[in-house]
């Protein structure tokens, strides 16, 4: 999984649990010209342009919870980056499952590639391709 959405998943919990505890923000919560990926885009330029490169959670939270309250907000550009998040995020019974026939897919696909180089000639390397010149009984000039 990307960083990027380790962090979303992150965020996107957070706002689901403030939502839920929340009546007020979870009317703008619900706000269907908002979205994810826009509150993503919001707080990764407010990082940018704050300068620093750490902040608490509820900094971060608190940018996320001021993109959905205010109305008329200048999101930004999406930004490129990568972004360390220390929060464990419980996968479901079924990203569990798919995680786990990736990796089986990705080991299978090793052990083919071993079985097929194992077959496959090696190529001799130039000190054992060059052949010491023997003279000849003519060369020797007896």
């Amino acid at each position: 999984m990307k960083t990027t959405d380790h962090f979303k998943r992150t965020i996107q919990m957070y706002l689901e649990q403030r939502a839920a505890e929340d009546a007020l923000f979870a009317k703008n919560y619900r706000n269907p010209a908002k979205n994810i990926d826009d509150c993503v885009t919001y707080i990764l330029n407010y990082v940018q342009k704050s300068g620093c490169n750490g902040f608490t959670d509820g900094e971060i939270y608190g940018q996320a919870v001021h993109y959905y309250d205010e109305n008329e907000i200048e999101v930004g550009k999406p930004i490129q980056c990568q972004i360390a998040v220390n929060h464990v995020v419980e996968l479901t019974a079924e990203e569990k499952a798919e995680a786990r026939q990736n990796a089986i897919r990705q080991y299978q696909d090793e052990e083919v590639r071993k079985l097929q180089n194992r077959h496959k000639p090696r190529t001799a390397t130039k000190a054992t391709t060059q052949e010491v010149q023997q003279p000849s009984l003519f060369d020797l000039g007896l």
